[in-house]
This record gives C-alpha cells, structure tokens and sequence, in this order.
C-alpha cells in the first residue's frame, strides 16, 4: 500500500465518517423528545443499532478485513462502498419512516435496502478472504461473513413484524428478530474484531491462544444462535434457553484470553472501560435472559421480561462497545503524527471515569425496582454519559487538527479516583432527588407494628399481579415478622403497583417489571391494593394476615375508604359544579361541525393517548385521558369500503387500547393493552353503515371510557341526502373526582354520575350555539358514548322528518310521519333530519330529563 493510498484513506470521507454521528444526535433528539413521538423505544434502538451501528459495522468491518489480509486497494473500491453505505442508511430511513407512519411497504423496501447492502458488503469481504494469502486472523473475517448472514434474515422478521402477527407469534419472532440481530449482526462483529483490537487498544500483545479460542468459538455461538432463533420461532422455549446458554459458553471460551489480555495490561482509558463494560452487560443480560426463558411458563410472559432487558442490551453492551471502540478508532484515523493522536486522546479521554459511572450506575439504577422519579433520574444521568462522547469527538478533530505539542495523556491515581467518586455521588444525587419528588419511594411506616416486638426473622412473599389480581390475594405473615413482599407485574401491557394502607408502595410497574415492600416489624392485618384508577375497584386487593395470636386491628371492607392512591376523593368538585355558570370569555366549545368527506379511500391517522388537564364545566378541571389531547377525540368520517390504519400511540402513566366498532377483526392483537411507550397498528375495513363508537377497552373500562377515551367513526350510507348543515354530538357521563383528578370510580361503580354532557363539557352549546338558518336542512349524528345512561334526543320547538338508528332508516322525508326523538342505549347512534320554520334558539336534550338538567342540553341559533 503506498503513502498516497494511505493518506487517501485518513482524508475526511462525508458518506463514511458522518452518518454515525448523525445517527447519534438522532438517538439523543429521540431521548429528549420521547414523550411527542410514536413507539419512542423502538425508535431510539432502531437508530442506535440498525443506524450508528450497523453503519459502523460496514466502515469498520471492511477496514479490518483489508488489514488483517493484506488486500490492496482496487480501483472502484471507494465508489463501491459508498454505493453500499448510501444503500444502507437510505434503507435504515425508510424503515424508521414506514413503522412511524404505519406504512408497510416502505418499511418492506427499507427492509430490503438494508438487506441488499449487508449481503453486498457480505459478499465483498468474502472475494477478499478467497483472494488473499493465509492470514493468522482470517476467522475475524469469517465471523464478519457469519454476521453479514444475519441481518438480512433478522430484517425480514422485523418487516413481518411490523405488519402485524397473531399472538404468540408476535412475542416469539419479536425474540428471534432482536436475538438475530443483537447476538448475530451485532455480537458476532464485535467478537470477531476484539480478538486483535482488545490486545490493540490495551497497547499489549495478542494473548496465546487467542486466535485458537476464536476459531473454536465460532461454530459454538453460530450454532446457539441458530437454535436460539429456530426455538423461538417454534415456540419452543427449552430450545432457545438451551441456545442462550450455548452462546454463554461460546463467548466464555473466546472471553478467557480477552480477559488474560486485560490482567496483563489493565484497562485505563475510556476506550478500553467502555468496551470491557459492554461485554459485561452482553454477558449479564444474556444471563438474566437465560433465567427468564427457562423458568417463565409462556412466551406471552417473556415478552415482559424481553421488553424490560432490550434497552440494556442496546444502551449497556451496543452503545458502550460502539462509543468505546470509535473512541479508540478515531483519533487512530485522524493521525498525522504521534503528537495529533495524544492530543486526540487527550480530549476524547476526558472525564472518563466519571463518565463510565455515570453511564453505568445509572443504567444499574433504570435496572433495580427503584421509584419512577429515582428512574427518570438514573436515565437522564446515564444518556448524558453516552451524549458527552458527540461534543468529545469534535473536540479531539479539533485537537488532532491543531498538530500542537505532545499531550500527556497519563494522570495520577488520585486524579482517576476523584472523576469516578464524583461520578458515584452523581448517581446517589439521583436516587436522593427522586426520592426527595416521591417521599413514598422511601416511606416505611411503622403503624404496621401495633406495638408488637420483632422476632427478628423475615417473611419474603413473592406476588404475581395479573388481570386484575394479586396471586396469591392472601399473605399469611407470623406476628411480629419482617415482611418484603416482592412484586412483579405479569401482565402484558398493563401497568400495576402495589399500595399498602401504611403508605408503603412499590411505584408503578411496567409489564416484567419487579418491585418491592419492606413492612419492617407487622403486628396486625393489613390491605394493599393497586392505585391505577380502577384497578382496586376490580378486585385488586392484597390481604396481609397475621398468625400467631389475634390481631386487634378490625379490617375494613374492600372500597369503603379513599386510601392514598386510590383517586376517589371526590373534594371540591360539589361545590365548584354549577350549571348555571357561564364559562369564561375565551372559552371555545368543542367543534360539532361534521369533518368533510375526503377523496381518499385508505384513511391513516395517529391516535395517540395523553393525559391532560381541561375544564369539563366552569371552575371545574379534570385530568383527563384523551385521544389526541380531546374529549371525544377525533371524528372520522369515511364511505363504505374505505379502509382505516389507526396507529395508536400510549403517551399515558398506565395501560390502555383501542377498539374500533366500526370495524370486524378478531380482537386479540388489535385491541390488546399496550404500556406506556408502546404502539400498535389496527387496521380495518368499513363495510357497514352508521355512527360507530371507538374507545379504550382496557379493564375497567368503564373508567377509561368516563375519563374520556371515546370518539366516533361515521360511515355514510350510500343514498345519504345532501344538506346544509352537518353536526355531531356524542353524549357522556362525568364521574367528577378531586379538583385535578381522575374519574371517581366509586361513584361510577354505583352510576352516580355529576353531570351529563354533549362533546364533553357541562351545557358548552347554551353558552356557544350551533348555527343554522330558517329553511336549511340539518343532520345531527348522535352517539351515546356512555358509559351508562341511555338518551332520548330530542329538539324543542322542532320535528324531525329523517331518523336513522343502528344502522337503518326508521322514518324517511318522503313519509307522512314524524318524529320527536331518538331513543339509544350506550354505544347506539345515528342521525336526525331537519328544517327550522323561523329564526329563534332551539333547545337541544336528552329527554330523560334529570339528564338535561345537569348538563346534557344546548341550543340551535337560527338567523337569517
């Protein structure tokens, strides 16, 4: 190779040096604006490792390949390559685009480009290997040949993924589709180069045996990861716990001289900690990984569990081994001298031991059954770890750049030990301000004890909390014990806690998650229970009993107190409820007007879920949980035939769904529970006529649809009439609890509700009247959205010539008859036709007048 190719290669090269970056920044945009996009965890794996990573794959991988075989450069080489990388990271893109948008097809083409480049690049390096002359470490090469065979088979599985499978095969591709991609694409690249770039990095020889171990290793971790996959996709989970351990074993054989490299010659810079820290959490996670298979009776509890470990396989091993090695890489690629890569090292190197604590103790900390706020805390520390390598790098170009004199890149022990101690006392800040925002998080309330002396022993119950029960629901605890009760959250999609009436509380858990409650001496009967709204009210209730002797303290029935957490008390609201207050002058109804019908026929919409705080009568604010920020939602509005691809979106604290009536599908994927952060595609076809109510179906859903998770789907029928004016109404009840609060669910239970409204809020069209003039001809689709009190349209002063319900006409214009109301249950709707003889103001109700009274009423202005 000669000078000028040599310096070629080193010259800035925009298509290979700058994608990495930029998908950096947009993992760190993704983090910081998670809570306004769709599928947020997705999305910033996805763009750390099908973007940064498997770009750095390609670019690094092929520069390995050239130097461990010697191959010269040929001519075309650098026009080839970046044909492949423009191929790849266009692909990666489309990807993102298509699952955001629930566009399948781009995110099949995008799917296929990233095939297309990986198989190219695969190729490649196999003409190299056939063409060169026996190399020591030609087996890092067959482990980048091995890899480069598995992307494109973990990329068909996610386009399979994305357009939507049946249970369980939904859960068991989702594993084989991460495991191929992270253990193979991934694990097998940096395996392969750390044979000689660990010894490298560390400034030490290659220990004996490292080259023997890595051709022993291979076929080992191929043939796991071949069973781990092939198990998966049959369900079978013996076989993929057996391939999970077979990788274990591969990588132990390959990690003895990576570790006999590293007692020769210790770690001492950042590059060299962040690798060695992501091989420990490669080696972790698969452990915890191999645990959860083995032992977890279905692949529907797996999920939880997968879910939960992904982010720490992507952040812990991915990122880490990914900023470690470019850490090491660059300021190499940036020589132009010794002096130019101290003085890149020099300030790629900065802060490393604090910034190793910060990253690590802080995804230790997202790992451990902490408090949500102490969680919060722990990823910000962790994500600002990762985010200091982006200005670090432009800091070591600089530095390389400037040929200035020879830094000393050594530092004293003492400087080391003072970096990582303030790293540490990052990580205890973190735990000490979440638990400052969330005193619960620390509470131990020791009214449990009665007076009762401990006995110095300690009871562990572990509890499952599943469809809306604690397993077991009865705790039997000796007096004067130490109780931990240790909590995991079994459902799939649904969030849960524990509260005990002492105070003590587990946080919320997402699904696979574990929490814990420590009662440090129990002298009496105690009740816990799940403080998600609703969650108590169906059943979820724990019973700690004491044995031993008689407990003196009487138990309460289930649901007769407004315990913390409950979100029952209804304070406040009495008094500030006033049907004759007028709202405030800048006060804007809810828009009734009818959405035009669109030309399209394939309507695609976002819905996302968010908790907001709105007035729902004057003085009177809720917090709400809403589609898109309303209550209802959105009106859609489409013609027989047409098909909707609804993506919904949970940016809620708790779980929830959808349900579409308006559509036939079988209801176990589309309509299923989906934590917070989560997404899922429904798609369906209007083949039916009428005003159809959509809504949360998550239990209960008599909450989720009272707090505001309803809207309507209206499908034209075919011979609809033209008119001037039309309108939509939707009639729901509203179960006020505290000022600020949620629905309260006691007095939904027992269907006591505080008002009923048109379009969510208390008499809004007295206040803002819908228009109209003498002669025009009027609909106004009506949908009883519930939960529970039927209605009886009607319009004072006015008769109606059209009356259509469920479905079907029950009066027609050219009829002699009339009608004065339409009568539906909840989840009934249709439509009233009709003229105004003369300008005046038409009071519209519900004739089941007690309703009308408080809050279902409004009125039609009719002007010339």
């Amino acid at each position: 190779m000669t000078a000028t190719t040599t310096r070629r290669r080193r010259e800035f090269w925009a298509l290979r040096d700058l994608p990495v970056v930029g998908w950096l920044l947009a993992v760190l945009i993704a983090a910081l604006i998670h809570p306004l996009v769709p599928v947020p965890r997705w999305l910033m794996i996805h763009l750390l490792l099908l973007g940064a990573v498997s770009h750095a794959i390609l670019v690094w991988s092929r520069h390995f390949t050239d130097a461990l075989l010697h191959s010269p450069s040929r001519p075309g080489d650098r026009r080839e390559q970046s044909r492949r990388l423009a191929i790849l990271n266009l692909g990666v893109v489309a990807v993102v685009v298509g699952v955001l948008g629930g566009i399948w097809m781009i995110t099949v083409a995008g799917a296929t480009g990233v095939g297309v480049a990986v198989i190219w690049h695969g190729v490649s390096l196999a003409q190299r290997l056939r063409k060169a002359l026996p190399g020591r470490f030609a087996v890092t090469v067959r482990y980048y040949l091995t890899a480069a065979c598995c992307l494109p088979v973990g990329a068909g599985l996610g386009t399979a993924l994305a357009r939507g499978l049946g249970d369980p095969l939904q859960d068991q591709l989702k594993f084989a589709h991460a495991m191929i991609n992270l253990l193979g694409w991934v694990g097998l690249t940096v395996i392969g180069t750390l044979v000689t770039l660990w010894p490298t990095m560390l400034r030490t020889k290659i220990a004996d045996g490292a080259e023997r171990a890595a051709r022993r290793a291979l076929p080992v971790l191929t043939a796991s990861l071949v069973i781990i996959v092939g198990g998966a996709s049959a369900g079978v989970q013996y076989l993929a716990a057996g391939g999970l351990l077979g990788y274990l074993a591969g990588l132990t054989v390959i990690g003895v001289p990576l570790l006999e490299t590293a007692r020769r010659k210790r770690p001492a810079s950042y590059p060299t900690w962040s690798v060695m820290a992501g091989l420990l959490w490669l080696a972790g996670c698969l452990l915890a990984l191999l645990i959860a298979v083995g032992t977890v009776p279905s692949w529907a509890a797996i999920g939880p569990w997968f879910d939960w470990l992904t982010p720490f396989l992507a952040a812990g091993f991915g990122a880490q081994v990914l900023i470690g090695a470019l850490s090491y890489l660059v300021p190499m690629a940036l020589s132009r001298g010794p002096s130019s890569v101290r003085a890149a090292n020099a300030a790629i190197d900065r802060g490393a031991p604090l910034r190793i604590v910060m990253i690590n103790g802080g995804l230790l900390l997202c790992a451990l059954p902490v408090p949500d706020l102490v969680r919060v805390a722990a990823s910000v520390l962790a994500l600002g770890g990762l985010a200091a390598f982006l200005p670090l790098l432009f800091l070591a170009i600089r530095a390389a750049h400037a040929e200035g004199p020879a830094h000393d890149t050594r530092r004293p022990g003492r400087q080391l030990a003072g970096f990582a101690a303030v790293g540490l006392a990052a990580v205890v800040l973190s735990v000490s301000v979440g638990v400052a925002l969330d005193p619960a998080a620390s509470r131990t309330n020791h009214s449990a004890s009665a007076g009762v002396v401990s006995t110095g022993r300690t009871t562990t119950a572990r509890i499952e909390a599943k469809d809306m029960r604690f397993t077991p629901a009865t705790i039997m605890v000796r007096r004067g014990d130490r109780l931990i009760i240790v909590v995991t959250n079994t459902d799939h999609g649904t969030v849960h806690d524990l509260v005990l009436e002492t105070g003590a509380a587990t946080g919320r858990l997402q699904p696979g998650r574990t929490g814990r409650v420590v009662v440090p001496v129990v002298g009496r009967n105690l009740k816990g229970w799940c403080s998600v709204v609703g969650h108590r009210q169906m059943g979820m209730v724990l019973h700690i009993v004491v044995t031993g002797g008689t407990s003196h303290t009487p138990q309460q029935p289930v649901g007769d107190d407004h315990s913390p957490g409950d979100h029952s008390s209804t304070a406040g609201t009495d008094a500030a409820l006033d049907f004759q207050k007028a709202p405030s002058r800048g006060f804007v109804a809810h828009d009734a007007t009818l959405p035009p019908l669109s030309q399209a026929r394939v309507h695609r919409l976002t819905l996302t879920v968010e908790e907001v705080d709105r007035e729902v009568a004057p003085g009177v604010t809720q917090r709400l949980w809403t589609f898109n920020g309303s209550m209802p939602g959105p009106i859609l509005h489409g013609r027989l035939g047409d098909v909707f691809v609804i993506t919904l979106v949970n940016h809620g604290s708790m779980g929830h769904s959808i349900d579409f009536h308006a559509g036939s599908v079988a209801p176990d994927r589309p309509m299923r529970t989906i934590a917070p952060g989560e997404s899922l595609v429904y798609r369906f076809r209007a083949d039916r006529a009428g005003i159809w109510m959509y809504h949360c179906a998550s239990m209960p859903m008599s909450a989720h649809i009272a707090n505001g998770l309803f809207g309507a789907v209206i499908i034209d029928p075919p011979d609809l009439d033209q008119v001037e004016r039309s309108y939509v109404l939707l009639q729901s009840e509203l179960y006020l609890g505290a000022q600020g609060g949620p629905v309260d669910v006691a007095k939904l239970q027992a269907e006591r509700p505080d008002a009923v409204v048109f379009n969510g809020y208390v008499n809004q069209y007295d206040h803002r009247p819908l228009a109209a003039k003498p002669g025009e001809r009027i609909r106004i689709w009506v949908l009883d959205a519930g939960p529970n009190c039927s209605m009886s349209f009607h319009v004072v002063g006015a008769r109606f010539d059209t009356v259509y319900s469920e479905g079907g006409y029950l009066l027609r214009r050219s009829s002699e008859g009339g009608s004065q109301s339409l009568a539906l249950a909840p989840a009934q709707g249709g439509f009233v036709e009709l003229t105004f003889p003369e300008p005046g103001h038409y009071p519209f109700i519900t004739h089941v007048m007690v309703d009308a009274e408080r809050g279902a009423h409004g009125i039609v202005s009719v002007t010339r």
